[in-house]
């Protein structure tokens, strides 16, 4: 089974004083099964950003440690700093590694928010993927007006009113906790002292300015440099290469340029790899080139040994993780099919629908080898109730209510991977009549692999269905199968169809 791990990336209003950083460093590393990976400050932003990594429950706690180290040692009426912020303890987000669902991440902002809104007294934002209103999900809304502005407002402004804890601002200020997806945080420095020329480049770039979408960004004076400060939100749809590139051309036109550039934390390795992929213009690039990738691949043995599981006597992986690893091959050859079409001259004018089959493809494939555990997790689930004590009339109610929320999340797993395997097929329909005609074939079997995906996690539904009790929406989620079977059927007719016609094939 994969590990669950989750990734927190809390940044503290503090730099200049090392000895305080120390202290939070060690609150976090006072929890067992957590793993401090980088330590980044700046002085000039009076910011340090941590990075530390584990089990989740570990992973919630080091944060809480963190938070109240942080509330107890610094003050913010005393803070000063290029950054914009509103707490010591100024935004603690959460990111899904393995083995863990970006729901999950939610459900730790929700409970550490609570917890640090009780216990601190501290106001709590919740934002990104946790935010409780839409405004709330960027977190520049959330700052609007720093500490000193929120310091005025949050009595007063109902808009300002937190999620958690009170309506006052403290020395230690608000926390606004969350969940999101990784980013890339980056500064590139310019050839100039004047910092108005980072704060035009920043404007046109960032996506509230009218730039590119995925990239927030502020100029700022560091060390004596103008810099452009960004966070990437999303380097798959606005890569990185992309971005530098931008402000070159931009910095140019004040006739400076780029002096150095800076990563602040970590940077998923995809990220780099896609940055050279473009300078280097290995155009058709399959990122398993990578040494180090094939490498630890074949001694992980990656997925490679899912089959073995699946063989072995136990009651889990079973036929619904099955389901998933048959909808991720299925994704997996969509976007074989959209890459051999992407940067050939003959496919130019499908380009832009083959990138995005390459992009939902990517997504639904990396969502349904995680969805391989999650149904083993939600099988033995079922299992732990069936097990729960039976003794009194207390513990029999109990046990029959844990068993019925656990059939039912048993239930909803494989629906989930249904709809998946659905996406699925329709992404292999539109690369089978729009993609390289030389893997048309690979279109129609990963849409036959995506059929057979939905086929088997609707077995999953309807048998867990059959053992509940009191009938939780299981009519509803028995009629949404139907419709998806209903609509398999057509594009299987639609992709034959598309075979014969396209591909000359006789059916």
């Amino acid at each position: 089974m994969t590990t669950k791990l989750v990734e927190c990336i809390p940044n503290f209003s503090e730099a200049r004083r090392p000895d305080v950083v120390d202290k939070i460093v060690a609150a976090i590393q006072s929890v067992t099964g957590v793993s401090l990976l980088d330590r980044s400050s700046d002085l000039d932003h009076n910011r340090t950003v941590l990075t530390f990594a584990g089990q989740p429950e570990a992973v919630e706690e080091a944060a809480f440690r963190a938070v109240k180290t942080a509330s107890e040692l610094i003050d913010l009426n005393q803070h000063t700093g290029e950054h914009p912020r509103i707490g010591a303890a100024d935004v603690v987000p959460f990111v899904p590694i393995s083995g863990v669902t970006m729901d999950d991440c939610v459900a730790m902002a929700q409970r550490l928010g609570q917890r640090v809104g009780a216990a601190l007294d501290i106001p709590v934002y919740l934002y990104e993927y946790a935010a409780t209103r839409p405004e709330r999900a960027n977190l520049e809304n959330i700052r609007r007006g720093q500490y000193e502005g929120l310091k005025a407002a949050i009595a007063t402004d109902p808009d300002r009113k937190p999620d958690y804890g009170p309506t006052k601002l403290g020395p230690a200020g608000a926390t606004v906790i969350g969940a999101r997806d990784p980013l890339v945080a980056f500064n590139v420095y310019l050839t100039t002292g004047d910092v108005e020329i980072a704060k035009k480049i920043a404007r046109g770039i960032r996506q509230s300015s009218g730039g590119y979408r995925y990239v927030k960004a502020n100029g700022f004076l560091v060390e004596g440099l103008a810099q452009v400060s960004m966070n990437l939100t999303n380097f798959h749809k606005t890569p990185i290469a992309r971005v530098v590139e931008t402000i070159r051309r931009e910095a140019e036109r004040y006739g400076v340029g780029i002096h150095h550039s800076e990563l602040v934390g970590l940077i998923p390795q995809e990220a780099l790899t896609d940055a050279a992929v473009w300078y280097l213009q290995l155009d058709g690039f399959e990122k398993d080139r990578v040494l180090e990738t094939r490498l630890f691949a074949a001694q992980a043995g990656g997925r490679g040994n899912f089959v073995d599981e699946l063989a072995a006597a136990t009651p889990a992986p079973g036929g619904g993780s099955a389901a998933a690893y048959a909808g991720a091959m299925g994704a997996a050859l969509a976007a074989m099919v959209a890459g051999l079409s992407i940067g050939r001259k003959k496919y130019a004018e499908v380009e832009p629908q083959m990138k995005a089959i390459l992009d939902e493809a990517n997504r639904l494939r990396e969502a349904l080898v995680r969805a391989v555990d999650e149904d083993a997790a939600a099988f033995a689930g079922v299992l732990v109730a069936f097990k729960l004590p039976k003794d009194t009339p207390e513990h029999e109610a109990a046990r029959m209510e844990a068993i019925e929320e656990a059939t039912l999340k048993a239930a909803e797993v494989p629906l989930e991977n249904a709809r998946r395997a659905l996406k699925v097929m329709e992404l292999c329909v539109q690369a089978a009549a729009l993609g390289n005609l030389n893997a048309i074939s690979d279109a129609a079997a990963g849409a036959a692999l995506a059929r057979a995906a939905l086929v088997s996690a609707g077995y999953n539904v309807r048998i867990n269905l059959l053992d509940l009790q009191k009938k939780n929406g299981g009519d509803s989620m028995l009629l949404e199968l139907q419709a998806l079977d209903e609509r398999a059927a057509g594009l299987e007719a639609e992709i034959r169809k598309t075979l014969s016609e396209r591909g000359g094939l006789s059916l």
